[in-house]
Parts: C-alpha cells; sequence; structure tokens
C-alpha cells in the first residue's frame, strides 16, 4: 500500500470518524447544557440550540450523520478494492499460488476485511465512546461539518427521510423521531453516575432518587391499608366524635355510612372543634363534611400529588377494581414518604 493509498484511507476513516462523534455528542448532550451556553453568547451554541430542541430538525441532523457514515464507507471500501486489492493481488498470486483472478478475490476480500475491521474500531467505536464522554464539546465542534453537509447533501436526505417515512405509514407505524429520552431505569444511572462524578450531594442523590422511585409507585404502594385506617360512622354520637377528634393525632377522617366501603365524606377535626367552642355545635356530622375524593389503586404517586393539590384537598379513598375501598392516602404520608430520608 502506498502512502498516498495510506493517507487516503486515514482521510475516509476520519470523515466517518466525525459522523459518528456528530450522532452521538447531538443525542448525548445535554439541551440545558447548550441552552445555558446560548445564554452566555456561544455562538455555536446559539445555532446548535434550535436544531436540538425540535425533533424534526434533530431528525434531519441525525439522518445527515448517517448518510456521511455510508457514504465514507462505501467509498473506503470501493477504493480499496480499486487500488490496495490490486496492488495486493500479484503478491498474494506468488505467495500461495493461485492463478490470477483467485489471487484477485482473495486479496480483495482480504482487504475488505482488513479495512472494515479498521474503520469499525478507528473510525466508530472509539468516536462513539469518546462523544458519550464528552457530547457537549464534541455536538459543538462538529456542527459545521454538518451544517456544510446538510446544505450539500439536503435533497438527498430529504428523499430518504421522505421514503422512510412513506415506508412507516405503509406499515402503519408511527414516527418516533430522535428526541431525548431515557427510561427510569436510565434516569437513575444517570443520577448515580452524576454522585459519582462528585455533581450531586448524597443527600441531593437520594432526593432525587426517591422522586423518581416515588413516581413510579401505584397509589396502592403508598396509601394506609384499611385495616389501618381511622375512620367514623356517620351514626356515631356528636359527643363520641368530640372525644375521638381530641385524642387522636389526626385531624382528617373519612366517614362512612354502613361500611368503609361507603364513604359519603371527609371530616375535618378542625372546623368541627372551633364550632363546639363558639357554642355552636353540629347535630349531625353530614354538615361539616367535605365531598370525598375516589382514586383508583392504580394511580402513580406524582398523578396522585397532583390531583390532590388539584381538588385542593388533603386526603383521598383508595378503590380496587371493583370499587371497594383498599385504603387512604394523605397529602401528608406522601409527603414523608417523598422527603423523609431511608
Amino acid at each position: 500500500m502506498s502512502v498516498v493509498d495510506a493517507f487516503v484511507v486515514f482521510v475516509l476513516i476520519g470523515v466517518n470518524a466525525l459522523y459518528v462523534a456528530a450522532e452521538f455528542a447531538a443525542v448525548s448532550t445535554r439541551r440545558s447544557r447548550i441552552r445555558q451556553l446560548a445564554e452566555e453568547g456561544h455562538r455555536l451554541a446559539v445555532r446548535l440550540l434550535p436544531v436540538l430542541e425540535s425533533p424534526q430538525r434533530l431528525d434531519r441532523y441525525i439522518a445527515t450523520s448517517q448518510v456521511g457514515i455510508t457514504l465514507s464507507s462505501l467509498v473506503m471500501g470501493a477504493y480499496g478494492q480499486a487500488t490496495i486489492a490490486v496492488d495486493l493481488a500479484p503478491h498474494v498470486e506468488s505467495w500461495l499460488g493461485l492463478d490470477a483472478i483467485a489471487a484477485r478475490s482473495v486479496s480483495s476480500v482480504g482487504v475488505l476485511l482488513v479495512l472494515t475491521a479498521f474503520q469499525v474500531v478507528v473510525g466508530e467505536l472509539m468516536p462513539k465512546s469518546i462523544a458519550l464522554q464528552y457530547p457537549t464539546p464534541l455536538a459543538l465542534g462538529t456542527y459545521w461539518p454538518m451544517r456544510w453537509t446538510l446544505g450539500a447533501l439536503g435533497w438527498f436526505i430529504n428523499f430518504l427521510n421522505g421514503s422512510g417515512l412513506l415506508l412507516l405509514r405503509l406499515l402503519r407505524r408511527p414516527d418516533a423521531g430522535h428526541r431525548h429520552i431515557h427510561s427510569p431505569e436510565e434516569i437513575e444511572l444517570l443520577i448515580a453516575e452524576s454522585r459519582d462524578g462528585g455533581l450531586l450531594e448524597p443527600d441531593e442523590h437520594v432526593r432525587l432518587q426517591r422522586a423518581l422511585r416515588f413516581s413510579l409507585r401505584t397509589a396502592r404502594q403508598l396509601m394506609i391499608p384499611r385495616d389501618r385506617v381511622v375512620a367514623l360512622d356517620v351514626r356515631t354520637p356528636i359527643n363520641d366524635v368530640y372525644a375521638r377528634a381530641i385524642a387522636s393525632p389526626y385531624t382528617r377522617f373519612p366517614v362512612f355510612e354502613g361500611s368503609l366501603d361507603h364513604v359519603i365524606g371527609i371530616l375535618n377535626s378542625k372546623p368541627l372543634l372551633l364550632r363546639w367552642l363558639a357554642g355552636r355545635p353540629v347535630s349531625d356530622l353530614r354538615e361539616v363534611l367535605r365531598p370525598p375524593l375516589f382514586v383508583n389503586e392504580r394511580l402513580t404517586g406524582d398523578r396522585l400529588v397532583a390531583l390532590l393539590s388539584e381538588r385542593r384537598t388533603h386526603q383521598a379513598i383508595v378503590q380496587d377494581e371493583a370499587g371497594c375501598v383498599v385504603g387512604v392516602v394523605s397529602l401528608e404520608y406522601l409527603l414523608r414518604e417523598l422527603l423523609t430520608p431511608a
């Protein structure tokens, strides 16, 4: 292999590495960091931010890198077959004692295998690893090459994207696009890596981890079970209600009629006792009951907190699929679960 051939191969592998790094850096970099740099006046960040914030533009950006990877690979394979394999064929013919045609075939296969292995290691695995370690600098550093490629091959990329979307529609599959999406497991891993890297204090790590797990837990997992619920029968004598309200550490009680499966309201003991102290005692609990909020046992913790806030209530009755009461959740209990260290 001549010096010129070696130079061309290294250039093509470098081009391949650039597009690989650009692709992985674009999908790995944090938009919040790019936005911060843009607000500070970083020119490349100002140009890159709209690409990362638009799923459609990011999709074309990634398609540009994929086209660049494919073209550089094809050109290198064709160049190797046309030059290096031809120069190597006479040597293979003399070494292995083959005829010219067989030697040319063996030479072509050998060159293709060596170039492919070299390209995978140097042109793909290495830039991928580096891009995942330093996504922001590489995303910014590869912006202009990607921009120039998109300008030169925009029509071809639009054709490929359009063909891909057409096939998806024919297969009745939605276009997911390229977005910065992480599963809960990946988010937990990112939090752990941030702690290990010194970006999070131990207590911050615990709070974030508990918040993530909280959003994955259901109302049934967060509730006070039915057998521990302190509830009142609506027929309880009012003096007994006063006594229980004063003695209990709780301020809110589910009130049922007949059985706990028929909750008719929530009693807040504070207004009840204030009326009693003001000389205006109630004669029937129904006078001071608030309408109950019923939630399904499968409702997640984050949605549960949002629903309690929306309805401006501190307590909800948890029901199973059959409509039976299985427990109670309170806002105080949920916040304690979320904030109290394990």
